[in-house]
């Protein structure tokens, strides 16, 4: 296993998590306040920078990107994968200013639905096809598999304890 792909697909999420630490220390926040400052880093830099990054691959060097998930170069589906990078990115990028549970909600799902789906693929491709390519097989299956499980988990977190805090607040 490649050094630099096991780098790079942990890289976004733990730059996150140092932004985070740093802003919630920074601005001396806690409790629910800390829990929000560290669940929109997650969002903006953990999935939005990083699949902004994904998306970027994907449309400029999509034969090379092919190539190291196992797949033939010159699909077409490069380019398709790479928009919805890109849009699923900029919509990460945006839960930095917008706040809405709703937004943050959406967001998580909308990833989900096709990070879970393409980690499925990669250990479908691995268990029938045998593609044990880097970035098949690799830290991004199990990134695509349990980051979204991650954000879920942190977002069900925060909207509990917010909850919690408007019911003392009655």
């Amino acid at each position: 296993m490649a050094l630099m792909e096991v780098i790079w697909s942990f890289f976004f999420p733990l730059v996150s998590a140092a932004v985070a630490i740093v802003h919630i220390r920074w601005k001396h926040l806690t409790g629910i306040a800390a829990m929000e400052t560290f669940l929109a880093w997650q969002l903006a830099v953990g999935l939005g920078l990083s699949y902004v990054y994904a998306g970027f691959g994907h449309l400029v060097f999509p034969d090379r990107v092919a190539m190291s998930i196992g797949w033939p170069a010159g699909s077409p589906f490069q380019r398709e994968v790479g928009l919805w990078d890109l849009s699923i990115g900029v919509t990460g990028l945006l839960c930095l200013k917008v706040r809405p549970m709703g937004f943050w909600l959406a967001t998580v799902i909308a990833f989900g639905i096709f990070s879970i789906g393409a980690g499925i693929g990669h250990v479908y491709e691995l268990v029938v096809h045998g593609n044990a390519s880097i970035n098949n097989a690799g830290p991004v299956m199990y990134m695509d598999l349990l980051y979204p499980v991650f954000l879920g988990a942190l977002l069900a977190l925060y909207d509990r304890m917010k909850k919690r805090m408007q019911i003392r607040q009655v």
